[in-house]
């Protein structure tokens, strides 16, 4: 069977590069990408495009049956900060999606699904240090409700039905390409454009809220190697752990002044401070390691490297 792979949510912050290197690795007409709305110019002129609204079961059969697709990405979500104030219309969007996309599995309309999880999934009463990938999981975010339900839900399918679903629990995105997406970790994206643009950055968070980062890199490699996994090697059908690095606002600082010496951070927490402190420092990932090979390249030196090389020459090339 040819392989033909479906996007959904490919606008957002993970959904357009990880449609992008898809297309690289597998074809762009064999790819295609959707969302509720357009993206940037790379994702539309790639490949296919269809405008899809994730939350109507027929809107997404329709595409699947046009272009026979067998594997879903569902990238379609509202983040943790943007849920809090929208909490009814996010929990719409998150659970319908997601159930859209687990009956058409059902009724074996596709063979294989990716949706996202998240280190919002825990909560308060969660250990804080080297979260286990087996824990006490009582999120207190509209966000993290929604996640932990999905989790419950993917087990559900899989064991029900044999859907295979596979997943992972993100830490917080770092990338310089697209723009975040109204999350609380969204801090350690800003820092970078406002190191360069202003020379200082006021944080939302405080100096020492430490939390598992990820760079994009690292994140659409990790999804991209769990949905070629071997379905025998894919042992957990909730959600798997994830981890690369955790730092602080003051760490991230740091490290920035090391290529901008005068660069100032201040602190002026805000509601996000509080969803921050219900989610985990660092990360045990010892399971995705073991069972598929998960395995992070980039650590805070590195990406902070890239985010200031990369950032720097894209804000030279406007003025």
């Amino acid at each position: 069977m040819n392989k033909s792979i479906l996007v959904i949510g490919a606008c957002g912050q993970i959904g357009t590069e990880l449609t992008l290197k898809l297309r690289e690795i597998n074809g762009n007409n064999t790819v295609i990408a959707s969302d509720i709305r357009e993206g940037n110019k790379e994702l539309m002129t790639s490949g296919p495009f269809e405008i899809i609204n994730a939350t109507l079961y027929n809107s997404i059969l329709k595409i699947i049956e046009k272009y026979q697709v067998n594997e879903v990405y569902l990238m379609a979500a509202m983040l943790s900060a943007k849920s809090e104030k929208l909490p009814k219309k996010a929990w719409d969007l998150n659970m319908s999606s997601l159930f859209n996309v687990l009956n058409l599995a059902k009724e074996n309309k596709i063979k294989k699904v990716f949706w996202p999880s998240s280190i919002a999934a825990f909560g308060p009463s969660s250990p804080k240090e080297n979260t286990p990938q087996k824990t006490v999981m009582e999120p207190t975010t509209v966000y993290g409700i929604s996640k932990q339900t999905g989790e419950r839900w993917c087990e559900y399918y899989h064991q029900k039905y044999g859907v295979d679903i596979r997943s992972i629990r993100y830490p917080g995105i770092i990338s310089w390409k697209t723009a975040p997406g109204g999350g609380t970790t969204d801090y350690a994206i800003e820092i970078f454009h406002q190191a360069i643009l202003k020379g200082n950055y006021a944080s939302f968070l405080s100096s020492e809220t430490k939390l598992p980062m990820m760079y994009m890199a690292d994140a659409i490699e990790a999804t991209i190697k769990i949905m070629d996994a071997n379905p025998a090697n894919v042992k957990i059908r909730s959600s798997y752990n994830l981890a690369a690095m955790s730092f602080t606002p003051k760490e991230i600082a740091l490290e920035i002044k090391k290529t901008i010496p005068n660069f100032e951070i201040s602190y002026h927490s805000d509601f996000r401070q509080q969803i921050a402190n219900s989610w985990p420092k660092s990360i045990d990932d010892s399971c995705a390691r073991t069972d598929w090979g998960w395995k992070n390249n980039l650590d805070l030196e590195k990406t902070t490297a890239i985010m200031l090389h990369h950032l720097q020459i894209k804000y030279a090339s406007k003025n």
